[in-house]
């Protein structure tokens, strides 16, 4: 049984059809990426997996079927997204941002131990503990959006757009962590990226979406 799978999917803004028949597979422990150009139905796709917008067809993520419940219990199934554009709190501090991702725990050492795991992968969020987050460069932001999500200590990591807006040195940075968390972990990566070379160069497999639909 794969760890997530889309069986032809639909997913509709009011009567916009944005998904039309969508199927993929993700596998444990294994990094997926969705390619296409803007409005292809990239995002729409993460969105529907984790209960943000009218679906019909079947979502299952871990032998549960998924299909429009509310984000809240995606998050709790084990499902964390790193929507586009980062949406971190921009007054927060890094620590705060990230004990927010861990809105489910209720023991302060858990939380110390993911959050020391996070700083791991992320030497530089250490050293911005009391920063806020809104004053951060781009590619820091990316960082903590990413670590804020893995304070939920999710099966499957979704990213949307993380190389948008940043420097090709910190594209690989972020790149490479990324590869090393799913090394490290276990967790599987749902990646969306229309910087397909880069995404391509640490997928297990990808799908190419146009017009909310697979095509390749």
């Amino acid at each position: 049984m794969s760890l997530l799978e889309l069986k032809d999917v639909h997913a509709y803004y009011g009567a916009i059809e944005a998904l039309k028949g969508i199927s993929i597979t993700v596998e444990e422990a294994e990094i997926v990426s969705l390619i296409g150009s803007n409005g292809a139905g990239k995002s729409t796709t993460l969105k529907a997996i984790c209960g943000q917008v009218n679906t019909t067809g079947t979502i299952r993520f871990n032998g549960t079927e998924m299909s429009n419940l509310p984000p809240h219990q995606a998050a709790l199934a084990g499902i964390a997204h790193v929507p586009e554009g980062r949406r971190i709190f921009p007054r927060l501090t890094v620590k705060e941002n990230l004990e927010m991702g861990a809105f489910s725990v209720r023991d302060k050492k858990v939380i110390k131990q993911r959050m020391e795991r996070v700083f791991d992968h992320f030497p530089r969020l250490r050293e911005r503990m009391t920063q806020t987050g809104g004053t951060m460069s781009g590619g820091e932001q990316q960082m903590l959006a990413i670590g804020r999500a893995l304070m939920t200590e999710p099966k499957l990591l979704m990213l949307d757009e993380p190389s948008l807006g940043l420097a090709p040195f910190l594209v690989d940075e972020i790149f490479d962590i990324i590869s090393r968390i799913v090394r490290e972990t276990g967790m599987s990566i749902l990646l969306v990226e229309q910087n397909a070379a880069a995404a391509l160069a640490i997928v297990d497999h990808a799908y190419l979406i146009d017009n909310g639909r697979v095509v390749m």
